[in-house]
């Protein structure tokens, strides 16, 4: 007797279908719980993955103070860190304790391991030899305008060194303009903008990278859809690719923050700034912040860095949502580190 079941040849498909969904990029098993943010009935909710935020608080939360503030008397009688030190060209105002402090702390925030000769020469702490000296400074200089002048996006809250680098001599999440590649013709469309391969970037989707160069170091607005059916003259991209480049914005967005659409949207409007939430408008000045610190700060340091720290295109190493963010809504969960480091708060 034939007790042959012709269903069962599908068993193996379905074993490796099962793994691949079990073990995918970004798969996430429910439950999920869903917070709502706006009028019920409107699909105003952000997901949320409890298993997900143990380890997310534990990634980002701020490190002990190492280095007690100095007394205010103690340090109105000390001398400034200019008068004490050599080439000391930011921050040599303060007063050296302070000074002494900060630099002790972004030396556990950057560099735990290697310590102060990360940055210094041993036998001569003015030197400028190092290259990584002369990318802090620069680093520190774009700390304090953030601090100073972008508090339409860090509020008071502010950045530290550490919001970036974590304990990492390089910041996780750094990008690098996009390498072309090459392709047969055929039916894979726009492959010229990095279309349809899946890149960490825009949330492992294989929409373009190429909207951070776009957006974060361009000056391409940022459109929810294109206006216009038909390519228009002058316009680099046709309203497709234009639309779809600002999806991919998006996505790194989500992506960088941990949230859905509807924290910067309305579910009713997408388009509508009056119906958004206040979040869309954080984002948006984020955006400006973000272009200015790779166009004034990041990028020009290119000639600095060793052929090994820069992208497969020769290009320096620039900054995104993510860079800060690092998967959550708020950097280090909206926790300030500015009242423990004072100086670097910016005038």
């Amino acid at each position: 007797m034939n007790d042959f079941k012709p269903w069962t040849l599908l068993l193996p498909f379905a074993a490796v279908f099962l793994i691949a969904f079990v073990v995918m990029v970004g798969w996430e098993r429910p439950p999920i719980d869903m917070e709502q943010i706006g009028y019920r009935g409107t699909g105003m909710n952000e997901p949320n993955n409890p298993r997900e935020q143990a380890d997310l608080r534990a990634a980002n939360a701020v490190p002990e103070e190492v280095y007690p503030l100095d007394s205010p008397a103690d340090l109105a009688a000390a001398p400034t860190a200019g008068e004490v030190y050599e080439n000391v060209q930011v921050l040599g105002d303060l007063p050296e304790p302070q000074f002494t402090r900060l630099m002790a702390a972004i030396t556990e925030w950057v560099s735990p391991e290697q310590g102060c000769n990360y940055c210094h020469n041993p036998e001569n702490l003015a030197d400028d030899s190092v290259y990584t000296k002369v990318v802090s400074r620069r680093m520190i200089q774009m700390t304090l305008n953030i601090n100073a002048n972008w508090q339409d996006h860090v509020k008071d809250t502010g950045v530290t060194c550490y919001t970036c680098h974590q304990g990492q001599n390089v910041p996780e999440y750094i990008w690098f303009n996009h390498e072309p590649r090459k392709f047969a013709g055929g039916m894979l469309g726009y492959t010229a903008g990095g279309q349809n391969v899946a890149n960490d970037i825009t949330a492992s989707t294989s929409m373009t990278p190429k909207s951070l160069e776009a957006y974060l170091v361009g000056e391409e607005v940022i459109s929810v859809q294109s206006v216009f059916a038909l390519p228009q003259e002058g316009e680099p991209l046709g309203p497709l690719q234009k639309t779809e480049q600002t999806y991919s914005y998006m996505m790194h967005f989500a992506n960088s923050l941990g949230v859905g659409c509807t924290y910067c949207h309305n579910s009713r409007a997408f388009s509508d700034w009056d119906q958004s939430p206040p979040a869309r408008m954080q984002a948006l000045h984020a955006t400006y912040m973000l272009r200015e610190a790779n166009n004034e700060y990041l990028i020009p340091l290119e000639g600095e860095y060793p052929e090994n720290r820069l992208g497969p295109t020769g290009d320096a190493p620039k900054a995104n949502c993510k860079t800060c963010h690092q998967g959550v809504f708020k950097p280090l969960y909206g926790a300030s580190m500015l009242e423990q480091y004072p100086s670097l708060k910016g005038d």
